[in-house]
């Protein structure tokens, strides 16, 4: 929640918090889906990527929660994952990032699933 000091962030400037904190442990495919023109979406962005251990997931997670509260001092509304490091889920409402192996990033598939939105590739 916001405090009244606090500044309010576009769905866009979280989504762009999250992608540097992907950056900082070194995640790999960092994908943005842009679900604002899809009807019914259950938020506006998702930002995806891998890990290639469940010990760099559980970093890239951190860092994820770290810049956002240092950016926007946001806290997760909810999170879900930690316990088995293979698909850590951080949700900001309006922004929700996924941290995946690689192998559970194949088997569900969520840029397929939302295949509609539009897709940008994060170049490191």
């Amino acid at each position: 929640m916001l405090n009244k000091n606090d500044e309010a962030f576009t769905s866009q400037q979280m989504s762009e918090f999250v992608v540097q904190g992907m950056l900082e442990k070194k995640a790999s495919d960092v994908v943005v889906l842009d679900l604002r023109g899809i009807k019914h979406a259950i938020a506006d962005y998702f930002v995806i990527c891998s890990g290639n251990s469940d010990t760099q997931i559980e970093a890239i997670s951190d860092s994820i929660e770290e810049q956002v509260r240092k950016s926007s001092k946001q806290k997760p509304w909810k999170r879900e994952g930690f316990q088995n490091r293979e698909w850590i889920l951080i949700d900001y409402v309006d922004v929700v990032a996924h941290v995946f192996t690689e192998e559970k990033r194949a088997f569900y598939g969520l840029e397929d699933l939302w295949a509609d939105a539009k897709i940008t590739l994060i170049q490191d």
